[in-house]
C-alpha cells in the first residue's frame, strides 16, 4: 500500500535535526521531500563526524553518521538561493508544492521573497512553518539557538543530573539532542494537522515553532509542580520525585531499574522479593507514604536487591508483575529480542557503502506501512532528476547553471 503522504510534496530548507527529523518522518509516511542544500556546504551534520559511513573496502566516506540518522526518504537538490536563478527555482518548486519548512534565521529568507507572505501569493493553499530557537516574536527571536542552549535555558538541565551536594553533582544534558527531536515532532503534528483543516478551507496557514516553547510545552509534571505547587522541582538523580520505589537498585553483580508504579505493585513486589511485612508498614503502605519515606524504604529494598544477581531480579520480577529493567547500553539494546522482533534496525542499498544501517521509524500501521524507499541522499545527487522531472528545466540549460555555480 502507498504511504498515508503519498502526493504531498515537502520543500525542505532545513539544517542540523529539528526540521530534518520533521521531513524524515513525512518522508517516512510517504511525502516526496525535496531538501534544498547550499551547493558546496549542504547540510551542517554533513561535517558532523566521525564516525563516518564505510565504503565497501571499509574506508571512510565522508557520509557522517550524525547525517544519515535524520535525512532518508528525501532528495537533495543543490541550489544556491543567493542567486536570482536559484531563487526562482525554489519559488517554482513552492508553487507545485503543500508544505515549505525552513530554520533560517527570523526574517532571513525575506531578502529573497522565500517568506511565508511572499510564498503565499504564489501558492495559497502552501503550510509553511519555520523554526528557529526562540520564535518569530519576543526580546530573544533573532539569537541563534542549539539544542544544548535550550536544554539549559529550558529548565531541564535544572531537574537533569545528581543534586549539587551529591558526588558528581550538577547539572546535565540529555544524551540525545532531545529539544530538537521533540521539535521535530511537534512540527509533524502542526504539518498534519494543518493538511487536514486545509481539506475544509482550501488554505494554507504559518506555523511559528520555538525550540523553547517546544522544550517548555513538555516539562510536564515538573512544570504542573511549579505551576500549582509553587515549588521549583529540583535535580534528584535517578529516583523519581513523584514515586516511590522508582528507581535504580544495585544488585550482586551490577545494576536494575525498578519502577514501581501504584500500591498494588508495591504489594506484589514485597511479597515476590520476600519482604512481606513492609508491605504493611505505616511508613510505606501508599505512595505518599512511600515518598515521605524513601530513605528508609531504599535502604531495606538495597540490602534485598543485593543479596542476588540482575539476572536473577530480571527473570523474577517482571514475569511477576513487577516492573523492572536492565540499564542496557546502546549495543545492548539493538541487541534485544524485543527490538530484533519488532525490526527496529533496517538496511538500506547505499552507493558509496552497498549497504548501509538504519533505526526503523517506530510507527507500525496496518494499512499504509512505512517504506524506506532511499537512504540519506548524497549532496545535490537528484539535483538533475528533480529540476528536469518537476521544473522541466533540460540538461543543456542545467549544466549552464551548473558551471554559474548556481546548482550542484
Amino acid at each position: 500500500m502507498p504511504g498515508s503522504l503519498q502526493g504531498i510534496r515537502v520543500v525542505d530548507m532545513t539544517r542540523i535535526l529539528a526540521g530534518p527529523w520533521c521531513t524524515q518522518i513525512l518522508g517516512d509516511l510517504g511525502a516526496e521531500v525535496i531538501k534544498i542544500e547550499h551547493p558546496e556546504r549542504g547540510d551542517d551534520t554533513r561535517q558532523w563526524g566521525p564516525p563516518w559511513l564505510k565504503d565497501k573496502h571499509g574506508n571512510a566516506t565522508g557520509e557522517s553518521s550524525y547525517y544519515l540518522s535524520a535525512n532518508r526518504n528525501k532528495h537533495s537538490v543543490a541550489i544556491d538561493i543567493k542567486t536570482s536563478e536559484g531563487c526562482d527555482m525554489v519559488k517554482q518548486l513552492v508553487a507545485q508544492s503543500d508544505i515549505f519548512i525552513e530554520n533560517f534565521k527570523v526574517g532571513g529568507l525575506v531578502q529573497y521573497g522565500l517568506d511565508y507572505e511572499s510564498l503565499k501569493n504564489i501558492n495559497p493553499r502552501l503550510i509553511y512553518l519555520s523554526i528557529t530557537g526562540f520564535g518569530q516574536t519576543g526580546p530573544m527571536a533573532k539569537q541563534p539557538g542549539y539544542d544544548y542552549l535550550i536544554q539549559g535555558l529550558g529548565g531541564l538541565m535544572s531537574i537533569t543530573g545528581l543534586p549539587d551536594d551529591a558526588p558528581g553533582g550538577g547539572p546535565q544534558r540529555v544524551g540525545v539532542a532531545i529539544t530538537d527531536i521533540t521539535t521535530g515532532l511537534y512540527a509533524t503534528i502542526g504539518l498534519l494537522s494543518s493538511l487536514y483543516e486545509r481539506n475544509t478551507t482550501g488554505k494554507g496557514q504559518y506555523i511559528d515553532l520555538a525550540l523553547l516553547d517546544t522544550l517548555t510545552g513538555w516539562l510536564a509534571n515538573q512544570a504542573s509542580s511549579f505551576l500549582t505547587g509553587d515549588k521549583v522541582p529540583e535535580r534528584t538523580g535517578n529516583w523519581h520525585p513523584n514515586l516511590a520505589p522508582y528507581q535504580p537498585f544495585k544488585t550482586k553483580n551490577g545494576n536494575m531499574i525498578l519502577a514501581v508504579g501504584n500500591d498494588s505493585q508495591f504489594k506484589n513486589l514485597c511479597e515476590i522479593i520476600g519482604l512481606s511485612e513492609i508491605a504493611t508498614d505505616k511508613r510505606f503502605i501508599t505512595n505518599p507514604d512511600r515518598n515521605t519515606n524513601r530513605a528508609e524504604l531504599e535502604v531495606i529494598l538495597q540490602t534485598q536487591f543485593s543479596s542476588q544477581s540482575t539476572g536473577y531480579w530480571l527473570d523474577l520480577l517482571p514475569k511477576n508483575g513487577v516492573p523492572a529493567s536492565a540499564i542496557n547500553t546502546i549495543e545492548e539494546t539493538f541487541d534485544m529480542p524485543q527490538i530484533r522482533s519488532r525490526e527496529m534496525v533496517i538496511e538500506m542499498n547505499h552507493p558509496l557503502s552497498g549497504k548501509v544501517k538504519g533505526v526503523a521509524n517506530p510507527l507500525k500501521f496496518s494499512e499504509t506501512e512505512v517504506r524506506y524507499r532511499k537512504p540519506a541522499p548524497m549532496h545535490g545527487e537528484d539535483t538533475k532528476q528533480i529540476l528536469k522531472e518537476v521544473l522541466g528545466i533540460d540538461e543543456v540549460s542545467q549544466e549552464i547553471l551548473r558551471q554559474k555555480g548556481v546548482i550542484r
